[in-house]
């Protein structure tokens, strides 16, 4: 009876060993991929201290030129938008500053999950531009970073002076956590995620990193060289993929919130997007918002995917050029109708 029991006991032990081997194996591996990461990608412009930590930044441009912030979306880093248009814009004459988002590229994940929000984001990058002395300038945000930049204009007005949203999320959208499955709900609960993203979740991640790229590339191909220019492996490291699930888990409450305010924004507005984006679709986001705010100009690109600012780097940038002298012929309208 004793040995029945006993290999009852080892038979009920063996998964969860099982599970805490394979954590063990994954944590490793996430240690060497998270080491490997930093060392192939360390920060490649200056930092800026605010509070409770450090904002990453990559510049180009002459530092007296009109200034330009670029603000990437979800799973990227500074990188992205800089070598898509900020190094045209750059060669254009403009100052051009490209952030990581807090928890991403370089940056501290300052407030935690707390960060999440756009607004919070919003007030940790006013704060880096006014400890270097910008603003206001034109906001570019890609993507998730389409509700940063929006959030920028609504809460910090001084520091906007037009914005470029491509590709935005902007507008209030379903919240799909009912729908996920019962795995997927007990795998983004707070000590889960936390435990995932430092073990099995860099090397799950870095499998599916290749076919993420091509996901968000179509109906264009992925361009050979962006894994590269875009330094997107930085996403790998357990900080920033929890930063990456708590943003995105976090978006869809932000945005009812904000949303309804869109139309005190009262500052030169570009909503560009491809009419074939598969991933943001214009026809949910862009053309809603654009209704939003009040006088925003709505171009749309046939034919083209969601990253725009690359297989459509040449109108984006023009598109900018463009908004930037509109803004100078406003004046010094407010940002925002109080």
């Amino acid at each position: 009876m004793t040995r029945v029991i006993a290999v009852l006991l080892t038979l009920l032990a063996l998964p969860f060993a099982l599970a805490g081997l394979v954590l063990a194996i994954g944590a490793l591996a996430a240690l060497v991929i998270t080491l490997r990461v930093g060392a192939a990608n360390p920060p490649a412009g200056p930092f800026v201290t605010i509070t409770g930590g450090r904002l990453a930044t990559l510049q180009d441009g002459p530092a007296n030129g009109p200034p330009v912030v670029l603000l990437h979306g979800a799973s990227a880093n500074a990188s992205d938008p800089m070598e898509g248009i900020g190094r045209r814009l750059a060669a254009q004459g403009f100052r051009v500053i490209a952030f990581d988002r807090p928890g991403f590229g370089w940056s501290d994940r300052i407030a935690g999950g707390d960060a999440a929000a756009p607004s919070v984001q919003a007030g940790m990058i006013a704060e880096a531009l006014n400890r270097m002395g910008v603003g206001p300038a034109v906001v570019f945000g890609h993507s998730w970073a389409g509700a940063l930049a929006l959030a920028l204009a609504l809460d910090h007005p001084e520091r906007v002076s037009a914005l470029a949203l491509a590709a935005p999320v902007a507008m209030p959208m379903p919240d799909r956590m009912p729908d996920l499955p019962w795995y997927w709900r007990f795998a983004i609960k707070p000590p889960v995620a936390w435990v995932l993203s430092r073990t099995i979740g860099p090397p799950i991640a870095r499998r599916f990193l290749p076919e993420a790229a091509r996901r968000v590339f179509k109906p264009q191909p992925s361009q050979a060289d962006y894994p590269d220019l875009a330094r997107s492996d930085l996403v790998l490291r357990p900080e920033t993929l929890l930063a990456n699930v708590q943003d995105l888990l976090g978006l869809s409450r932000a945005l009812a919130a904000q949303s309804p305010r869109y139309g005190r924004i009262h500052i030169p507005t570009l909503v560009i997007s491809g009419e074939a984006d598969p991933i943001v679709r214009a026809d949910a986001q862009s053309v809603p918002l654009a209704r939003a705010i009040p006088g925003a100009r709505l171009v749309l690109l046939p034919g083209i995917g969601h990253m725009l600012q690359y297989v459509a780097a040449e109108r984006v940038t023009e598109e900018i050029i463009r908004l930037a002298a509109a803004t100078n012929a406003a004046g010094s309208e407010p940002a925002v109708a109080h």
